[in-house]
């Protein structure tokens, strides 16, 4: 298995070993003598002798330096760097695997003194902006990227061979490490896969029974990135968001010699056709639609998600008025195109349900869910012995998925999932005979609040990830009740939302495609993608702003003998005017303001070269895709 890492810096590069007391019993001193090198003139990852370890480390008493993993490695423009797991904290056990959270992270040179150029640079902020801001997990002894489900099923092997991809966050900075482990499977010890998400899990009791309860998120690798530049479907199946959420729960027998283990999975996701919301400066972006609508991934995507997971019971709660309405019709579109009897459809109008703070309603749900054939004893559930976690008996096994959407896949989507999770723990914890049909977990305060802090922590996680904010209505999500003082943070939040999303997001989106290989600087470019190449009246009218703006101020603070001065007042006028005149250029245009990603264009833009008569470079200019169209009709709120 993988454990902490031991690393030093020669003059031939970086040597790696594994920390021998981390060790585990089953592994061979084969294994454990295994070191492999990042070349500092070569940059290439391979296997040598232990002697050289002996005699560049001890020998010539190098500096050895202990981390939590080695996350793999990532070459850039110019150079190739290990990336690190410093320190991690524990987040919980779940039996007698202990999880953990990254906290530090380091970013180390093959070389003691790397080549940097200003594209190195850029790369190298990218990098640390998203280990920066990554919810990074992981277990030395417990394979995250798969559910308790599917790692029943999973026969003893090194977790990142049986690894579901999907959630292998670190699989693309760790390819030479497999291809390497092809060659040599002690290099199986090095990988250590982590997941991008959230884990907790707590020890508390019911009724004097021991439980454990927690939650684990996982992110999909594919279409990630941040809300407004990854949305919809690609033509692959994959979809913007998707997250997988599995909430645990762990009951102890009478006897204590045993433990009745449950699992419930539900996902998010976005909604799977093609459609995406333009950002523009405007606090509502452009929506639009796939000019030429193409059933073809929407069933790729419900196949996928049949066969790992079942029948799906998707709940929508997309508003059915106004600006939402066209992603509803799309969407219903598309299902009722599909006539799958295995993809179930329910629609929940969640803010008008919802209206004045009634937040209880979304129990309305249920019933609903209930007709079309939704259970609330499909989970997985187990038995496994206590002295040494080892399974005793499979009781039965989940075979449908509660599939969750609302525009974001955040904010309406968590609260819906944690009222599906707790009534689902309701008959868990009937069967596991610690309550009766007649009593209710919920009246247990002290577990119904761990059960809201969970969900609530959630869901911060997964919208910190997405929309650069925690997440909205989580006073609801954590006291069940919706407060004025929520009210406002949401204000504040969705404030911040229009902020990031039109003018730090395209940094965070490239960070995304750097980390994940989908931009690869050493073979994807050609020339530096950070140039800024829009027209220069473009680049200029923000300086004019910000000059006319500092007038005005100055005018009104530092005025010229007295406010109502014939030049006071001609500057703040001027001023005055000026700036209006700028900032209705950039509404105007705001298109071209608003900081896109640089790495890897987004599918709803064409970027074109504007020319001028001698045929000379004028600049570029952002313009709406013609693969995408605004809806026909809009039904007003």
């Amino acid at each position: 298995m993988p454990g902490s890492i031991l690393y030093a810096r020669t003059s031939e590069g970086l040597l790696f070993k594994q920390n021998a007391q981390t060790i585990g019993s089953e592994s061979t001193s084969k294994n454990n003598d295994a070191i492999i090198q990042l070349g500092a003139q070569d940059p290439t990852i391979s296997l040598v002798n232990h002697h050289v370890w002996l005699a560049d480390v001890i020998n010539r008493n190098v500096q050895v330096h202990k981390v939590a993993a080695l996350l793999g490695f990532i070459r850039l423009k110019l150079n190739k760097y290990a990336i690190l797991a410093d320190t991690v904290e524990e987040t919980g056990t779940l039996g007698n695997h202990s999880i953990y959270k990254v906290v530090n992270f380091s970013i180390i040179s093959a070389h003691s003194s790397p080549r940097i150029d200003s594209d190195e640079s850029e790369y190298l902020k990218l990098l640390e902006m998203q280990l920066n801001n990554a919810t990074l997990h992981f277990s030395y002894t417990y394979d995250l990227t798969n559910s308790l489900q599917r790692n029943e099923s999973i026969k003893q092997k090194p977790t990142w061979r049986t690894a579901d991809t999907r959630f292998f966050w670190n699989h693309y900075i760790t390819t030479e490490l497999q291809e390497l482990s092809q060659q040599d499977p002690s290099v199986d010890y090095f990988i250590q896969p982590i997941i991008y998400g959230y884990t907790k899990i707590v020890q508390t009791s019911l009724y004097s029974t021991p439980i454990t309860v927690g939650i684990i998120t996982r992110r999909s690798i594919f279409r990630a990135g941040t809300r407004y530049f990854r949305r919809g479907i690609d033509s692959e199946g994959n979809v913007g968001n998707f997250n997988e959420t599995e909430q645990v729960l762990v009951v102890s027998s009478q006897d204590s010699s045993s433990s009745h283990v449950f699992a419930f999975l539900e996902t998010r996701g976005s909604v799977p056709v093609k459609w995406a919301e333009i950002n523009n400066l405007k606090y509502k972006p452009k929506l639009v639609l796939a000019a030429n609508p193409n059933l073809t991934p929407t069933e790729i995507h419900f196949n996928q998600q049949k066969k790992l997971y079942g029948t799906n019971y998707l709940i929508n709660l997309v508003n059915q008025k106004g600006h939402e309405l066209p992603v509803k019709e799309a969407y219903e579109s598309a299902v009722a195109s599909l006539n799958d009897p295995e993809v179930r459809y329910v629609y929940f109008d969640f803010h008008h349900e919802c209206r004045k703070m009634q937040w209880h309603k979304v129990k309305l749900l249920i019933p609903q869910l209930e007709d079309k054939g939704l259970t609330n004893d499909d989970y997985f559930y187990k038995i496994i012995r206590n002295s040494d976690g080892m399974t005793e008996k499979i009781v039965k096994e989940q075979h449908s998925i509660l599939r969750t959407n609302c525009m974001d896949c955040l904010d309406r989507t968590n609260v819906v999932q944690s009222v599906f999770a707790n009534w689902i723990m309701q008959n868990q914890l009937e069967t596991a005979g610690v309550l009766t049909e007649d009593e209710s977990w919920e009246s247990d305060k002290s577990l119904l609040s761990y059960l809201q802090n969970l969900w609530a922590d959630n869901a911060d996680a997964v919208s910190l990830s997405y929309s650069g904010t925690g997440a909205l209505k989580t006073d609801y999500t954590r006291t069940g009740k919706r407060t004025r003082a929520g009210a406002f943070k949401d204000f504040v939040n969705s404030a911040s939302r229009y902020y990031q999303n039109n003018l730090t997001d395209g940094p965070r989106q490239d960070s995304y495609d750097l980390i994940l290989g989908n931009f690869k600087p050493h073979m994807d470019s050609v020339q530096s993608p950070f140039t800024d190449r829009r027209p220069m009246y473009i680049q200029f009218i923000p300086t004019i702003i910000y000059a006319a703006l500092t007038v005005l101020l100055a005018t009104i603070f530092f005025p010229k003998s007295y406010f109502t001065s014939r030049k006071n007042l001609s500057f703040f006028f001027g001023s005055l005017f000026i700036l209006a005149v700028g900032l209705q250029f950039v509404m105007k245009n705001g298109l071209q303001y608003v900081h896109w990603p640089k790495l890897v264009h987004v599918d709803f833009l064409t970027v074109e070269q504007s020319h001028n008569k001698e045929q000379q470079f004028r600049g570029t200019k952002y313009s709406q895709s013609a693969a995408f169209t605004k809806p026909d009709t809009l039904k007003k709120d």
